[in-house]
């Protein structure tokens, strides 16, 4: 089992807006690192205090294949130099790959977060 992690940024703070950016970050996350439903473990969301127009876990439902896999979430921990409107996760996976070929997903905003990661 490996970690993937994957963060975007939302531009308003509305249910649709929270919901087509986990649809699109959680798709990537499983593009990227070949993850079907059926090999995730669990996926744990966070967000910043800001993000409270809807539960990310609910957009990530909204996925072909997600009914059945296990979705928390969880709110980001406020920090001085926080990058605000953000949703993040942790997507927890039965992967034949080592930790360096995990390809994390930084989206929109958030690929500030990990510049280390930039492929």
């Amino acid at each position: 089992m490996r970690g993937i992690r994957g963060a975007i940024t939302i531009k308003n703070n509305t249910k649709e807006e929270i919901f087509a950016a986990v649809r699109w970050m959680v798709t990537e996350m499983c593009r990227h690192n070949g993850v079907t439903a059926d090999a995730i473990g669990a996926v744990i969301f966070s967000a910043t205090e800001d993000v409270t127009a809807a539960f990310p876990a609910a957009g990530a439902r909204l996925i072909p294949g997600f009914t059945a896999v296990p979705l928390f979430d969880t709110r980001q921990m406020a920090a001085e130099d926080g990058l605000p409107l953000c949703i993040r996760a942790l997507l927890l996976a039965d992967v034949d790959k080592t930790q360096q070929e995990i390809r994390h997903v930084y989206l929109g905003g958030a690929a500030n977060l990990r510049p280390d990661l930039k492929r």
